[in-house]
């Protein structure tokens, strides 16, 4: 009795494994063919840059008040050199605090990309679970992350299905 039971158990797995659809996507793939997204990227990377360049000239103006202290130390008081110092220490924390608002976990750029991108990732996230819906897929993989695939037949490759679903046709 056991062993027909343990025998129907492993008939029915292996016949569910086997009626289950597996397929794949490519989201890099999909995104770099939605020009909605390339101009979102786009906009955050100048912001970026802008910004970059901005603290970096704050930094430069560090480096600067630094060494022209280090050229005059010699001509001045206590007070003075703790003056300085202050200066220099201030300014140094105003660039890390710039650095912080706009490059931090919760600042502009991370906001900026919350509001520009997250809607388009997430229409194509919708649009993917709505495939796999419809054609009835038990998974569909992503290869552009770090899932490994050692192999993957084309014909299961779902990102041009994606694009069509989302209106943009390759």
């Amino acid at each position: 009795m056991k062993k027909t039971i343990l025998t129907l158990f492993v008939l029915f797995s292996i016949i569910t494994v086997q009626a289950q659809k597996f397929a794949y996507v490519d989201t890099e793939y999909i995104l770099q063919n939605i020009p909605n997204y390339e101009t979102a990227q786009q906009q955050l990377d100048d912001m970026s840059k802008k910004w970059q360049s901005e603290i970096e000239d704050i930094y430069a103006e560090v480096e600067k008040m630094y060494k022209s202290y280090q050229a005059e130390s010699v001509l001045l008081t206590d007070e003075q050199k703790r003056k300085k110092e202050n200066e220099i220490i201030e300014k140094e924390n105003q660039a890390k605090a710039l650095q912080k608002k706009y490059f931090a976990r919760d600042g502009m750029l991370f906001n900026k990309r919350q509001e520009l991108v997250k809607p388009i990732q997430d229409e194509v996230f919708n649009a993917i679970k709505e495939l796999a819906v419809e054609g009835s897929y038990a998974f569909i993989f992503d290869v552009a992350g770090s899932v490994s695939i050692l192999y993957s037949n084309p014909k299961y490759d779902l990102s041009d299905q994606i694009l069509e679903k989302l209106g943009y046709k390759n």
